[in-house]
């Protein structure tokens, strides 16, 4: 499927890296190797190149944010209230936004120490998986029709409003999410909210996720190289199952392992697929900022948003 990137400006691997001061990198090799999860490869030469350039870029949204929200109250004479900066990160299930997030997560608290950045994944607002099987739509988990969407809207809207809020928890060890465990939240300078979701079309005439972002970021690759990766992910997590009963994927380790990866590729196929396809990727036109992988998972294509 083609998709009209018109409305957006083209920017070299080469030509971007040039868009910020040439400064040391925050993070060092040591640290970057708890941030590398499983397919996904980080290293200095990227951080220097892609992310730091992406960390001034959003230092400039954040501030155009913060003057017009104090130019507004000085116009209204009323009184400023603290409202965070929420960053949105969507791509396809494998494509690297978990590292992504984190990464952006540690370098903003590194840029800006004396600020709370926080990270959410609406993982959390999946469903539990009895209730998906009550209605039916196992099968169509990680679908639009599987998250709890009013509870999703109503902890953004909350938390864009400076309240504290409880965050329900998603464990990809058991597949499900956790019951009565939360995580809270309580008015952070900058909440980053990363999930295959958040640029999609409301469901069932609710507001749009992507109305309480001040900026956004969709990290797009190849579909053939996405499957890649998530078939070599697969592989992985079944090898750390092995000796995890625990573990949602120790149910596949007793498989001969090409039946396993048929099963996985069947997954991809008839399930994640379909979902980037029709719900995932129809949704990138709407972001600031588009970040293209290719098959060794570098950045090699950027999109800003005209």
């Amino acid at each position: 499927m083609v998709y009209d990137l018109s409305n957006f400006t083209s920017i070299s691997r080469q030509d971007w890296q040039q868009l910020h001061r040439h400064t040391t990198p925050l993070l060092t090799s040591e640290e970057l190797d708890t941030l590398s999860h499983l397919s996904n490869q980080l290293d200095l030469k990227e951080i220097k190149g892609i992310y730091l350039p992406l960390i001034n870029l959003i230092k400039i949204y954040q501030k155009n944010v913060n003057d017009l929200a104090l130019s507004k109250n000085f116009f209204l004479r009323s009184y400023y209230q603290k409202r965070p900066f929420i960053i949105g990160i969507s791509g396809s299930v494998a494509v690297g936004k978990s590292t992504t997030s984190q990464l952006l997560q540690q370098l903003l608290r590194r840029s800006q120490p004396d600020d709370q950045i926080d990270l959410v994944t609406t993982d959390g607002f999946l469903y539990p998986n009895q209730t998906l099987i009550d209605k039916g739509i196992l099968n169509r988990k990680g679908f639009p029709e599987s998250y709890d969407m009013p509870r999703l809207l109503d902890f953004l809207d909350k938390i864009k409003n400076g309240k504290a809020v409880n965050v329900p928890i998603y464990s990809h060890k058991s597949y499900d999410i956790v019951a009565d465990e939360v995580v809270s939240l309580d008015s952070p300078d900058i909440l980053i909210i990363e999930g295959i979701n958040v640029f999609q079309y409301p469901q069932h005439n609710c507001p749009y996720m992507a109305d309480y972002f001040d900026f956004s970021i969709y990290i797009d690759a190849e579909a053939k190289h996405i499957e890649h990766w998530y078939l070599e992910r697969f592989s992985k997590l079944l090898l750390l199952a092995k000796k995890d009963p625990a573990s949602y994927y120790h149910r596949f380790t007793d498989l001969p392992p090409k039946e396993a990866l048929g099963i996985a590729k069947h997954t991809w196929e008839t399930i994640n697929l379909v979902n980037l396809k029709n719900h995932i990727q129809p949704s990138r036109n709407r972001v600031d900022l588009i970040l293209h992988k290719s098959y060794d998972h570098k950045i090699d294509k950027i999109y800003l948003k005209k």
